[in-house]
Protein backbone atom coordinates (compact mmCIF):
# COMPACT_ATOMS: atom_id res chain seq x y z
CA UNK A 1 0.00 0.00 0.00
CA UNK A 2 1.85 2.97 -0.96
CA UNK A 3 1.43 6.20 0.92
CA UNK A 4 2.77 9.82 -0.17
CA UNK A 5 4.00 12.35 2.25
CA UNK A 6 4.00 15.87 0.53
CA UNK A 7 4.25 19.51 1.85
CA UNK A 8 6.10 22.26 1.58
CA UNK A 9 9.87 22.82 1.29
CA UNK A 10 11.96 22.05 4.70
CA UNK A 11 8.73 20.53 6.77
CA UNK A 12 9.88 17.95 7.86
CA UNK A 13 8.76 14.96 4.96
CA UNK A 14 12.14 13.47 4.94
CA UNK A 15 12.74 13.57 9.12
CA UNK A 16 9.35 11.53 9.03
CA UNK A 17 10.15 9.08 6.52
CA UNK A 18 13.36 8.16 8.81
CA UNK A 19 11.51 8.53 11.70
CA UNK A 20 8.64 5.51 10.86
CA UNK A 21 10.59 3.22 8.58
CA UNK A 22 11.39 0.06 9.83
CA UNK A 23 13.79 -0.12 7.10
CA UNK A 24 17.26 2.17 6.57
CA UNK A 25 14.87 4.71 4.42
CA UNK A 26 16.16 5.24 0.61
CA UNK A 27 16.71 9.61 0.53
CA UNK A 28 17.81 11.30 -2.09
CA UNK A 29 19.01 14.13 0.07
CA UNK A 30 21.51 16.80 -2.02
CA UNK A 31 24.07 19.60 -0.41
CA UNK A 32 22.25 22.55 -1.49
CA UNK A 33 24.47 24.96 -3.08
CA UNK A 34 25.12 28.48 -4.77
CA UNK A 35 22.84 27.35 -7.69
CA UNK A 36 20.03 27.42 -5.61
CA UNK A 37 20.10 30.69 -4.71
CA UNK A 38 17.51 32.96 -5.99
CA UNK A 39 15.78 29.39 -6.94
CA UNK A 40 14.68 27.87 -3.49
CA UNK A 41 13.09 29.81 -0.86
CA UNK A 42 15.23 29.46 2.50
CA UNK A 43 12.51 31.92 4.35
CA UNK A 44 11.55 30.22 7.60
CA UNK A 45 14.13 27.18 6.90
CA UNK A 46 17.84 28.81 8.51
CA UNK A 47 20.33 26.43 8.80
CA UNK A 48 18.95 23.95 6.14
CA UNK A 49 22.07 22.38 3.90
CA UNK A 50 20.73 19.37 2.20
CA UNK A 51 17.20 19.19 0.04
CA UNK A 52 15.34 16.35 -1.22
CA UNK A 53 15.89 15.86 -4.89
CA UNK A 54 13.55 12.90 -6.25
CA UNK A 55 12.06 11.48 -3.12
CA UNK A 56 12.64 9.36 0.56
CA UNK A 57 11.31 5.90 0.39
CA UNK A 58 10.43 3.88 3.58
CA UNK A 59 8.63 0.94 4.53
CA UNK A 60 6.58 -0.40 7.51
CA UNK A 61 5.17 -3.81 7.96
CA UNK A 62 2.04 -3.99 9.02
CA UNK A 63 1.70 -7.79 8.99
CA UNK A 64 2.32 -10.96 6.48
CA UNK A 65 0.08 -9.57 3.64
CA UNK A 66 0.25 -5.72 4.44
CA UNK A 67 2.97 -3.71 3.76
CA UNK A 68 2.98 0.30 3.83
CA UNK A 69 5.28 1.94 1.33
CA UNK A 70 6.06 5.53 1.87
CA UNK A 71 7.27 8.32 -0.37
CA UNK A 72 8.47 11.56 0.75
CA UNK A 73 7.93 14.13 -1.89
CA UNK A 74 10.35 16.72 -2.50
CA UNK A 75 8.92 20.03 -1.88
CA UNK A 76 10.40 22.81 -3.43
CA UNK A 77 8.22 23.98 -7.07
CA UNK A 78 11.50 22.94 -9.56
CA UNK A 79 10.82 19.36 -7.75
CA UNK A 80 6.68 19.32 -8.18
CA UNK A 81 6.73 17.93 -11.93
CA UNK A 82 7.49 14.49 -9.83
CA UNK A 83 4.53 14.72 -7.71
CA UNK A 84 2.03 13.44 -10.03
CA UNK A 85 4.37 10.58 -10.73
CA UNK A 86 4.34 9.57 -7.17
CA UNK A 87 0.28 10.27 -6.50
CA UNK A 88 0.03 7.29 -9.17
CA UNK A 89 -1.50 4.12 -7.10
CA UNK A 90 -1.13 6.18 -3.87
CA UNK A 91 -4.19 4.73 -1.09
CA UNK A 92 -3.29 8.27 -0.01
CA UNK A 93 -1.17 10.94 1.64
CA UNK A 94 -0.33 13.14 4.10
CA UNK A 95 0.01 17.03 3.86
CA UNK A 96 2.73 18.14 6.33
CA UNK A 97 2.26 21.60 7.63
CA UNK A 98 4.88 24.10 9.14
CA UNK A 99 2.24 26.12 10.57
CA UNK A 100 4.94 29.16 10.69
CA UNK A 101 4.86 29.21 6.99
CA UNK A 102 0.63 28.00 5.55
CA UNK A 103 0.85 29.23 2.27
CA UNK A 104 3.56 26.66 1.59
CA UNK A 105 1.14 23.91 1.60
CA UNK A 106 -1.78 25.39 -0.54
CA UNK A 107 -0.46 23.51 -3.57
CA UNK A 108 0.14 20.29 -2.24
CA UNK A 109 -3.64 20.27 -1.08
CA UNK A 110 -4.61 21.59 -4.54
CA UNK A 111 -2.68 18.92 -6.14
CA UNK A 112 -4.05 16.06 -4.14
CA UNK A 113 -7.50 17.46 -4.78
CA UNK A 114 -6.69 17.65 -8.20
CA UNK A 115 -6.08 13.91 -8.28
CA UNK A 116 -8.56 12.43 -6.46
CA UNK A 117 -6.08 11.39 -3.72
CA UNK A 118 -7.51 11.05 -0.34
CA UNK A 119 -5.16 12.91 2.69
CA UNK A 120 -5.06 14.26 6.07
CA UNK A 121 -3.07 17.05 7.26
CA UNK A 122 -0.73 16.95 10.41
CA UNK A 123 0.97 20.06 11.47
CA UNK A 124 4.74 19.49 12.20
CA UNK A 125 5.48 20.83 15.66
CA UNK A 126 7.66 23.87 14.96
CA UNK A 127 6.90 25.40 18.03
CA UNK A 128 4.18 28.81 17.94
CA UNK A 129 1.70 28.94 15.93
CA UNK A 130 -1.83 29.21 15.50
CA UNK A 131 -4.01 26.42 16.89
CA UNK A 132 -5.34 23.67 15.21
CA UNK A 133 -9.06 25.87 14.00
CA UNK A 134 -6.86 28.65 12.78
CA UNK A 135 -5.52 26.28 10.67
CA UNK A 136 -8.00 24.72 9.63
CA UNK A 137 -9.85 27.68 8.42
CA UNK A 138 -6.54 29.20 6.97
CA UNK A 139 -6.10 25.99 4.77
CA UNK A 140 -9.74 26.25 3.72
CA UNK A 141 -9.77 22.34 4.80
CA UNK A 142 -13.54 20.32 4.51
CA UNK A 143 -14.36 19.64 8.13
CA UNK A 144 -14.18 15.88 7.37
CA UNK A 145 -10.61 15.96 7.04
CA UNK A 146 -8.51 15.06 9.84
CA UNK A 147 -5.87 17.91 10.76
CA UNK A 148 -3.92 16.65 13.50
CA UNK A 149 -0.62 17.47 15.40
CA UNK A 150 2.96 16.08 15.32
CA UNK A 151 6.70 16.05 15.27
CA UNK A 152 8.24 14.31 12.62
CA UNK A 153 10.90 13.41 14.46
CA UNK A 154 9.04 11.02 16.69
CA UNK A 155 8.21 7.74 15.74
CA UNK A 156 5.42 7.26 17.92
CA UNK A 157 4.06 11.13 16.88
CA UNK A 158 4.38 9.84 12.92
CA UNK A 159 3.10 6.67 13.99
CA UNK A 160 -0.63 7.94 15.21
CA UNK A 161 -0.68 10.28 11.75
CA UNK A 162 -0.51 6.97 9.94
CA UNK A 163 -3.01 5.39 11.88
CA UNK A 164 -4.98 8.58 11.50
CA UNK A 165 -4.48 8.13 7.75
CA UNK A 166 -5.66 4.40 7.13
CA UNK A 167 -8.81 5.36 10.14
CA UNK A 168 -9.77 8.10 7.26
CA UNK A 169 -9.23 6.45 4.32
CA UNK A 170 -11.35 2.87 5.68
CA UNK A 171 -14.28 5.32 5.98
CA UNK A 172 -17.25 4.70 3.22
CA UNK A 173 -17.28 8.69 2.45
CA UNK A 174 -13.10 8.96 1.50
CA UNK A 175 -13.46 5.75 -0.78
CA UNK A 176 -16.73 8.10 -2.90
CA UNK A 177 -13.83 10.56 -4.28
CA UNK A 178 -10.58 8.46 -4.86
CA UNK A 179 -8.87 8.23 -7.81
CA UNK A 180 -9.46 4.71 -9.32
CA UNK A 181 -5.98 4.44 -10.75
Amino acid sequence: MKIVIVGGFGVGKTTMVRSISEIRPLDTEATMTQAGQGVDDLAGVPGKTTTTVAFDFGRITIDTEHVLYLFGAPGQERFWFLWDRLFAGALGAIVLVDQRRIADSWYAIDRLEHQRTPFIVACNNFGPGPALPALREALDLDPHIPLLDCDARDRDSCKNVLIALVEYLSLPETTLWRNPA
